[in-house]
């Protein structure tokens, strides 16, 4: 009988020392067996947070003791603000309009809002660009009454940027005939007469905006000063930008516009102290980011603030403010 019950408390014992080391390996995703791991959101393999995601995963492994960081490809800004929010990726590139969007509940989180995003830096800038034929003899948004235009794919945040900046010039889309095209469909419309005006959101040179200007005369629409202001001082992320002289063939005028910006995002499960390593691994390893794609030269950490969009991580506000 003593033997039953030793067998059975030693039983026991194995069992809750076997519960205690399963516990202590489940770190949420952030430490286990003294491993730190990361999954960083970023987009689809042909785009620009592709690369940069999978050169900050080497910074980060290379300069933070125990880290296991890894980069994915995904659908970008909207899936991988979904895939914050599911605990499914730790670390996520994206617009900061769409962060704006997903922490106050509006565009196409309305009644989806996260609650729980945090800021790790801004990056760089996507610029708004309104394209037309220089034939059309559009000047400036102002002239887009009765005209065809694309503003892309419907519920996007391109299409979003778009009513918005339109909306400062006091132009809605009972004003426009308004084609819901990808930027894609635009450029190919645009080139056939099917459009007047294409927009897209991209840094630029845009690709598609060089193969336009490569076979006709383009014109890029400005964006005016006074215009930009009320634009920013309703929606926060915006960021004014020139588009210098020549960044497109056969044109060879500055153009003020307006910028999103590409973004770093978490939640508030990254601690702070992680968040100042990570941030700090990242801005004291640029020369890679720039050698991963030509957008990382524009990452600076000066620039770092510019149209944060939501609440900062406590550790790398810390890092940005020394």
């Amino acid at each position: 009988m003593k033997m039953g019950n030793l067998s059975r408390l030693a039983l026991l014992c194995a069992l809750m020392a076997f519960m205690t080391a399963l516990l202590a390996g489940c770190g949420g995703g952030e430490k286990a067996g003294g491993k730190k791991f990361l999954n960083i959101a970023t987009g689809g393999t042909a785009g620009t947070y592709y690369p940069l995601g999978g050169a900050m995963a080497e910074i980060l492994n290379k300069s933070i003791p125990g880290m296991n960081a890894s980069a994915q490809s995904t659908g970008a800004s909207v899936a991988n603000i979904n895939m914050l929010k599911d605990g499914s990726v730790d670390l996520a590139i994206v617009q900061n309009d769409i962060t704006y969007y997903a922490a106050n509940g509006t565009e196409m989180f309305k009644d989806k809002k996260v609650s729980n995003l945090q800021g790790i830096a801004a990056l760089y800038p996507e610029t708004c660009q309104f394209l037309t034929l220089e034939k059309s003899g559009i000047r400036s948004v102002a002239d887009f009454k009765g005209k065809r235009v694309a503003v892309g794919a419907a519920g996007s945040g391109t299409e979003a940027n778009a009513r918005q900046i339109m909306e400062a010039y006091g132009i809605t889309y009972n004003d426009i005939e308004v084609q819901y095209l990808s930027f894609g469909e635009a450029a190919s419309a645009l080139k056939d007469g099917n459009v007047d005006v294409a927009f897209v959101t991209a840094g630029y040179p845009t690709a598609a905006i060089q193969d336009i200007a490569s076979q006709h005369a383009i014109r890029l629409l400005p964006v005016a000063p006074d215009k930009a202001d009320a634009l920013i001082a309703k929606y926060p992320f915006y960021t004014k930008t020139n588009i210098p002289a020549g960044t497109y063939a056969g044109f060879s005028e500055e153009v003020p516009a307006v910028s999103v910006m590409a973004m770093l995002v978490a939640t508030d499960k990254l601690d702070d102290a992680l968040g100042y390593d990570v941030t700090k691994a990242l801005f004291t390893g640029l020369d890679r980011l720039q050698a991963a794609h030509s957008v990382g030269k524009m990452i600076t950490k000066e620039g770092a603030m510019k149209g944060m969009s939501i609440k900062m991580n406590g550790g790398a506000e810390k890092f940005f403010k020394e």
